[in-house]
């Protein structure tokens, strides 16, 4: 598309004193390329839509639409299962964000604010705001896993009865108590 803008920008360029509109729509490569590093079947359509607004001199607030239809395998008959994703993304980049020198730190309650960088990577954003977008299980609607069993053919399966730490013992008892009379 002719408005859409570049996957990295430098905030430093655009002007302080009026928003920026954003738009990203990756083509069916980078879907699919996008697609095989999420791990999922693919990615049928993606946009990522806002507008990066000044706030101060040097800080921004990100306000965007993620819109995604993903198809991914279900974890139960791994049959394809589409998903449409709509999601609003908010980020704010703030120039002096103070910096923690600790072993360990708690999450702040407020977790989209990051440190300004130099160059922000729309991309990257959009990418991260997917992955944590995308179904962990998808699943059919109606399948479900009830008593499934694995095993090779002409074997018996393992049964719930037979992961309980003294299974066996029972039997061993039972042989050695044969094996003595």
């Amino acid at each position: 598309m002719s408005d859409q803008t570049p996957s990295q920008i430098r905030l430093s360029d655009l002007p302080n004193r009026r928003e920026t509109r954003i738009l990203l729509e990756p083509d069916a490569t980078a879907r699919e390329k996008l697609a095989a590093e999420l791990g999922i079947t693919a990615i049928r359509k993606l946009r990522f839509a806002g507008t990066l607004s000044p706030v101060g001199r040097r800080d921004w607030h990100l306000q965007a639409d993620l819109g995604a239809t993903v198809v991914q395998p279900c974890v139960v008959t791994l049959d394809p299962v589409t998903t449409r994703i709509d999601e609003t993304i908010t980020r704010s980049y703030v120039a002096e964000l103070d910096q923690i020198d600790a072993a360990e730190i708690e999450m702040p309650e407020d977790d989209t604010t990051e440190q300004a960088p130099d160059i922000l990577d729309l991309a990257a954003v959009m990418t991260e705001s997917l992955a944590l977008a995308l179904p962990a299980y998808p699943r059919i609607q109606g399948a479900s896993v009830e008593n499934a069993n694995f095993t090779e053919p002409g074997k018996a399966a393992m049964t719930d009865e037979d992961t309980r730490p003294f299974a066996g013992l029972a039997d061993l008892r039972n042989a050695l108590k044969n094996k003595g009379e």
